[in-house]
């Protein structure tokens, strides 16, 4: 539930302290700035206080669980990071997307398996966690693409975020 509001609390911060942007490019990075803090939270949990929940999750099938949330969690504080960086943002947005849809059965694992949960961590409400952290990810490397097709097509339109460059 912490990422989740960390998520919302940060956009929401981030939009109300830039409101003055324009509305595409103020959403997407108070969005990649909830990304950011969300993925830094889950990321540091693979390591400090929730390593051991993290590894039972992993589902049985699957070898080297403890390896598996090491990795997962570096690749969570990359992605975190990249968020930073208008350039690396889309990328990482849509690695962080895939690593979502990949580690997605481990919240089912916990959800069917787990015992004495919280509601949050039963399989619908979890579930629904995880779809609004897609949408998060998705708009992000959505509207980065977006960006990137805009600039190759030469329109000589700049986007919100784009530096504005001296003419030769």
């Amino acid at each position: 539930m912490e990422p989740l509001i960390g998520l919302v609390l940060v956009t929401t911060a981030v939009l109300v302290a830039g409101r003055r942007r324009p509305a595409r490019s103020g959403v997407v990075t108070a969005l990649r700035a909830g990304v950011a803090v969300m993925f830094l939270m889950t990321g540091v949990a693979h390591f400090v206080g929730m390593r051991a929940e993290l590894v039972a999750m992993v589902p049985d099938g699957l070898p080297a669980p403890e390896l598996l949330v090491t990795a997962t969690g570096l690749l969570e504080i990359a992605g975190a990071l990249a968020m930073a960086s208008r350039r690396l943002a889309p990328w990482a947005a849509a690695g962080l997307s895939l690593l979502l849809v990949a580690m997605f059965p481990a919240n089912v694992h916990l959800a069917l398996t787990g015992t004495d949960l919280d509601w949050w961590d039963h399989l619908v409400p979890r579930t629904i966690m995880q779809l609004v952290f897609l949408a998060a990810t998705t708009t992000v490397a959505a509207a980065g693409l977006q960006d990137l097709r805009r600039r190759r097509a030469g329109t000589g339109v700049r986007t919100p975020d784009e530096p504005v460059r001296a003419a030769r």
